[in-house]
């Protein structure tokens, strides 16, 4: 199963980086790697965590990591969409952008 981080993917968990390294940078540094370690399970065990209540389809999923949320869609390729910390509203937007 292949594992693709869509673009906005990317710049979320580099904007919780960032937010984390304001306090702590060897913490940030450690949800970094926690989060890509997290999410690099999905290549093996593709519904690794729930569907997403809100959406109710099976193919939206969500992986916790911490105080966040990481949505995904899987075929054969496991698109990380969004990574949203809880205290966020989802925003279903950032859900249609796979590459």
């Amino acid at each position: 199963m292949r594992l693709v981080w869509s673009p906005l993917a990317v710049e979320r968990a580099l904007e919780a980086k960032a937010y984390i390294t304001a306090d702590n940078p060897r913490a940030a540094d450690k949800w970094a790697s926690g989060l890509v370690s997290a999410v690099s399970k999905l290549k093996r065990h593709p519904k690794l965590g729930r569907p997403v209540p809100a959406i109710g389809l099976e193919q939206y999923r969500e992986l916790v990591y911490g105080n966040h949320r990481v949505y995904r869609i899987s075929a054969s390729t496991i698109f990380v969409l969004t990574v949203r910390h809880f205290s966020r509203l989802m925003d279903f937007d950032e859900l249609e952008h796979e590459t």
